[in-house]
Formats: structure tokens, C-alpha cells, sequence
């Protein structure tokens, strides 16, 4: 197996973060914008090479909620483009004053954004990460160097090359964006290690993954997590609005993150909704699996068990709880829930702010599916993915999360005495 040179690489994202950081923002939008455009000029190219993963992946029975994240489209490529595009629309964060104020002494301080510097991304599957990746961390003035999952080696090699010819086009260094092309699990271990050169780690994936990075990596890690996310019906719910939220959440793509995985439902509203829900789930092929309650009302549910309240499925799998009030509900979604997003369907006011204060989660809804989790329905043009840590960032991570600041202090002479 070929050699990586990560130290290499190192050096090299080290050396270009600088060059990026003098960029200004009318220079950053144009080499975007010619990114977006060589991506949907090496379509065929980026399809062919995709088409290479996906086949291998149907021969080793990959599942189809993973096949569905690998896949990419036509649309969805243009959709990486538009995406690319908006975040040259967005205002560049670098430079943006925090805050200024001027000490008794006369000193003049002012609180600044920067980029963070060289960003490392591991992540598995969706060759779409690639091009978001780049896109936010270059309009945030970082260097980004890349290790995808093996799954999606050739279609990330296609979507950094379409990106590094466009960097080359447009006279900035290609090691604006490095991909690690090795799916050696020796090679991930060792870019963990590379503080020297790399300033964050972030983590895309399953829980596996994540917790490998947190527990194995010295460079500096932004988590972001896996989705068990939980809808509530609550006894004041309009019921009419409560299930196209939950088929939504649940079956409009089952292999993401901020796919609805549990339903929670007050005893209140159970006769009435449940078997309304349970004809449509049963239509869209998804599987129930409750407790007594819902088996006493649902015949096609099977009996959950504790493990299925904790399991993210990225399947056609909901969980499904009654309880008595609303504490309850708060306090089984707290549980088992991996801090992602979380959402209640209810027309009173005051049991909707109790959920919006007391859920811990990044993100909690009211009356809309969870599915909105995301940079690009939040107009970040794009995101790096889902913070569910509360340190650095928490959410969906844009280009204001993928800076630092620093001080900046003028003076006039001052000593300290």
C-alpha cells in the first residue's frame, strides 16, 4: 500500500492557510463560484466514479440507508454546486469586529474574528461532505485536509480534483483542499496526531467513528453526533399538523442524522392519533416497535425494548412511548436522547416553551419536523456538520463556527506598572 506523507501534507496546509487568510472576501466569492462551476462541468466524471463505489457497495450488502448518503445525483450535484454559490453570497465572517472598548489606561481593544487556520474533517460515506467541507472552511479562510470512508474513496477523489482544477484555474494553491487518499485505518490514526499542522478535528459520522476520534484524537475536537431524535405529541397537539410532521421526519430520507427515530405521544391523544399513524407508517413500510399502550391499540407493533429507545436505526424503524404528562415526556427524551434535535407538536404556548427550555438538545422545534437540522435549511449555504457538544459550537456548523477570534490591543506608549 502506497505511503501517505501526512507530515507532508501537513506542511503543506500549514504553509497555504496563510495565503487564505490574506484572501479578500471578492477573491474568495469568485474562486467559489468557479468551484460551483467545475463541479457541474465534471457531472459525467463525478457520476462514473460514484457509480464505481455504489456498485462496489450493493456487492458487499451495504445497507440501503448507507447506499442512499453515498449516492449522489445529478440533483445532487448541482445541489453541491448552489450550495458552493450561496456560501460566496454569504458575508465573509473574517475580520468582523465582536466587540471594542478602551481601557482606563487608553489602550484600544477590539475582539476580532479569524480563521481557525488548518481544519482536519474525517468523515464516512456522503461525498457531498467534500465539496461543503472546502467550500465553508476556504469563505472562512482555512485550510481543509480531508479522510473519507473507504466506501466513497473514488467519489471523493472525483469532487476534490473537480475543486482543485478550479483552485489551479483561478491561480490560488490546490492545497487549499487535501484529501487523504488511503483507506488504511493506520493513516486516520496518525492524522489524529497531527496537532503540529492541523488546529481542529471534526468528526463526521456514526457513533463508532466519533467516539474514535474523541477518545484517540491530540488535535483539538469539535463533536458532532449521531441523531436519535424524538418527536412529541402532546395533549394540546393539532393532530392534522402532527402527522405529515412525523412522516416527514421519519421517511423522507432515513439515513440521516436528523431523521425523526422515536415518537413519544401523551396518553391524552393516543386513541384518537395512533391508529390514524400507524395506517400511514404501515403504508410508507416503516416498522413500530412500542410499548404496552401502543401495542393495546396497534396490533402490527412489536414490543419495544430499552434498547430501542437509544438507537439511532437509519432505517424504516420508529420507536414509539406513551406517557402522562409533559415532564414525562421531557424527562424520557433527556434520556435517551444524543443531544441533536428534538421537537414537540402543540398549540399551548406554555408547554411549548417548557419544551424549548428544558429539552437538552442543539436544536429544538415546535410544530415542524426535525428534518430542518441543517446548514442549508438554515441559510449557511452548507454545513461541516452537526455540533451536539456545547463547547466552541453547537448546531449546524457554518462559517461563523469555523473561526476563532483574537485581541487586538493599540496603545500609545503604555508600560504596566
Amino acid at each position: 500500500m502506497e505511503k501517505i506523507d501526512l507530515e507532508a501534507m501537513g506542511q503543506r496546509a500549514a504553509k497555504v492557510k496563510y495565503e487564505l487568510q490574506r484572501l479578500p472576501e471578492k477573491r474568495k466569492n469568485e474562486v467559489l463560484s468557479e468551484a460551483a462551476e467545475q463541479l457541474a462541468a465534471d457531472t459525467e466524471i463525478i457520476l462514473e466514479e460514484n457509480g464505481k463505489d455504489i456498485h462496489r457497495a450493493e456487492e458487499n450488502g451495504m445497507h440501503p440507508g448507507m447506499i442512499d448518503r453515498l449516492r449522489l445525483t445529478e440533483g445532487r450535484i448541482a445541489a453541491m454546486a448552489e450550495g458552493l454559490r450561496q456560501i460566496a453570497g454569504l458575508k465573509d465572517p473574517v475580520g468582523e469586529v465582536l466587540e471594542t472598548f478602551v481601557r482606563p489606561n487608553g489602550l484600544r481593544i477590539r475582539k476580532t474574528r479569524v480563521p481557525l487556520g488548518v481544519i482536519g474533517i474525517i468523515y464516512e460515506s456522503r461525498p457531498n461532505v467534500t465539496a461543503d467541507a472546502f467550500g465553508l472552511c476556504f469563505k472562512a479562510g482555512n485550510a481543509v485536509i480531508l479522510k473519507g470512508g473507504s466506501d466513497a474513496l473514488l467519489s471523493n477523489m472525483a469532487v476534490t480534483a473537480s475543486v482543485r482544477k478550479a483552485l489551479g484555474h483561478s491561480k490560488v494553491s490546490e492545497d487549499a483542499i487535501q484529501l487523504i487518499e488511503s483507506t488504511d485505518r493506520e493513516v486516520a490514526s496518525r492524522f489524529m496526531r497531527l496537532n503540529q499542522y492541523v488546529d481542529v478535528l471534526i468528526p463526521r459520522g456514526g457513533a463508532g467513528l466519533i467516539r474514535s476520534v474523541v477518545e484517540n484524537s491530540t488535535v483539538p475536537v469539535i463533536e458532532t453526533g449521531t441523531g436519535n431524535c424524538h418527536i412529541y405529541v402532546d395533549e394540546y397537539a393539532d393532530l392534522e399538523k402532527a402527522l405529515p410532521i412525523i412522516l416527514n421526519a421519519k421517511t423522507q430520507r432515513i439515513g440521516v442524522c436528523n431523521a425523526c427515530e422515536s415518537l413519544v405521544i401523551h396518553e391524552a391523544v393516543k386513541a384518537r392519533f395512533l391508529p390514524e399513524l400507524a395506517r400511514a407508517l404501515q403504508e410508507a413500510k416503516v416498522e413500530m416497535r412500542g410499548d404496552e399502550q401502543v401495542c393495546a391499540l396497534v396490533e402490527e407493533a412489536k414490543a419495544a425494548t430499552e434498547e430501542d429507545y437509544g438507537t439511532e436505526y437509519l432505517d424504516y424503524v420508529l420507536s414509539m412511548k406513551v406517557v402522562s404528562d409533559l415532564d414525562e415526556a421531557i424527562a424520557h427524551i433527556n434520556k435517551y436522547n444524543t443531544k441533536h434535535s428534538e421537537a414537540i407538536i402543540t398549540e399551548n404556548k406554555e408547554n411549548a416553551e417548557r419544551f424549548l427550555n428544558e429539552v437538552d438538545a442543539a436544536c429544538v422545534y415546535v410544530n415542524a419536523s426535525t428534518r430542518f437540522t441543517d446548514g442549508f435549511e438554515f441559510g449557511f449555504g452548507a454545513e461541516i456538520g452537526i455540533s451536539t457538544q456545547k463547547l466552541h459550537a453547537r448546531g449546524p456548523m457554518g462559517l461563523k463556527e469555523l473561526t476563532s477570534y483574537k485581541y487586538r490591543i493599540e496603545g500609545n506608549g503604555q508600560i504596566r506598572h
